[in-house]
């Protein structure tokens, strides 16, 4: 009874810390604006990919994610500086996107968009699947003991991306009550606040105390 247990809490455990990480419903309405243009077909197929990328990226991580890491020397603070700097990236391309009126580029915009994929990058990393959750899924290695405990692990991720895939389907339906121009104005707000977002990831990543332990540390051996 006592393993039972132990496995609901790892499950409870992985689904509840992610979720405030994950957070499908912020990444709603990101998502309509990455995918304007695009048809209700393929945005279903955009979300259910970037969800399977996502189960894909955590379970990578979480099976070999501090080999990965200490093999490449990469660091939290350095995963989380390189999901911002890409976030940043991102809402500053879409902030600029729409800073042009003119037919001809609207429409060049159009068929960008629906020729382009958003599903890996940047909807399961660094949104879905960045710097936080795959701190949160590293940090439960430490709690797992044998294959059942990594399996009650990989249900709650898989429970997370299929919360995940559902609210993005329910956002791509709500499209349609949005309009053409209720998507261009939510591309702006969220153009600026995944760019607001990613700064925020890189002054994270920068004050991490791992970070700054390590800088001490190299300043005192200099």
């Amino acid at each position: 009874m006592s393993d039972l247990f132990h496995l609901w809490g790892l499950f409870l455990g992985t689904f509840i810390g992610l979720l405030p990480i994950v957070d499908p419903v912020t990444a709603a309405p990101t998502f309509l604006a990455l995918t304007e243009g695009q048809s209700a077909q393929r945005r279903r197929e955009q979300a259910r990919r970037g969800c399977l990328y996502m189960v894909g990226i955590l379970v990578s991580f979480l099976v070999g994610g501090r080999f990965i890491m200490d093999f490449f020397g990469i660091s939290i603070p350095g995963l989380r500086i390189a999901g911002g700097m890409l976030l940043t990236g991102l809402g500053m391309e879409m902030l600029a996107a729409h800073q042009r009126d003119v037919p001809e580029d609207r429409a060049e915009r159009g068929a960008a968009r629906r020729k382009g994929d958003v599903s890996f990058s940047p909807l399961a990393m660094p949104m879905l699947s960045g710097p936080g959750s795959i701190a949160v899924t590293i940090g439960f290695t430490s709690l797992a003991r044998g294959w059942l405990d990594y399996a009650a692990i990989i249900a709650g991720i898989v429970a997370m991306a299929s919360l995940t895939y559902g609210t993005l389907r329910l956002a791509s339906r709500g499209v349609q009550f949005v309009g053409p121009v209720g998507v261009d104005a939510l591309t702006r707000i969220m153009g600026f606040l995944t760019m607001c977002i990613g700064v925020q990831f890189i002054v994270n990543g920068v004050l991490d105390p791992e970070l700054l332990g390590l800088v001490r540390a190299g300043l005192a051996g200099g």
